[in-house]
């Protein structure tokens, strides 16, 4: 029983020393690694007047009918998904139409389009930013926002095959929703 008591008196005294004394430091952190910088971006060419960068407004027919819109006012520049001041006339004359004329508080579907060339989750969300901005401009215009309801097709509909064609698929559609 001694020597029983003798190993746990030294079992305890040998734990006791390990526990006790000086404390190793605590580690310094590491240098975090440098910044990973992204390249510079590659500078953009200015786009050419004729260079297919124009989009449609494309208007059903019924729309413009009643609204009074001609073929040629249903055309306007896309700067990506911006709406430019030059495509301000015709968006007023469906604000009127939709608030005041004859499809006064008749609701509006804005279809958002793309062309094939970006991949398909960016061109979605490419149509998606082009049907809300119109939607934007014609609500900032006094157009309830219930009279307007957006969404996309991206690339779906896409049938171009050259800048030309592609121009055509880069447009908002714009339909009667009831």
């Amino acid at each position: 029983m001694n020597s029983l008591k003798s190993g746990m008196i030294l079992l305890s005294l040998v734990a006791a020393s390990a526990c006790g004394g000086e404390q190793p430091p605590p580690a310094t952190p590491a240098e975090p690694p440098p910044a990973v910088q992204p390249p510079p971006p590659k500078p953009v060419e200015p786009l050419k007047a004729d260079d297919g960068s124009k989009a449609q407004l494309n208007i059903a027919p019924d729309i413009r009918r009643l609204c009074g819109i001609s073929e040629a006012e249903a055309l306007f520049d896309f700067d990506s998904s911006k709406v430019r001041p030059g495509d301000h006339p015709v968006l007023d004359k469906l604000v009127t139409c939709f608030t005041t004329g004859p499809l006064a508080g008749k609701t509006m579907r804005l279809v958002g389009h793309a062309d094939p060339r970006g991949d398909d989750e960016y061109n979605l969300a490419l149509g998606g930013r082009r049907s809300s901005n119109v939607k934007n401009y014609l609500v900032n215009l006094k157009l309830p926002d219930g009279q307007a309801e957006t969404t996309s097709r991206g690339e779906m509909d896409s049938s171009g095959t050259d800048e030309g064609g592609w121009a055509k698929d880069r447009r908002v559609d714009i339909v009667l929703a009831n």
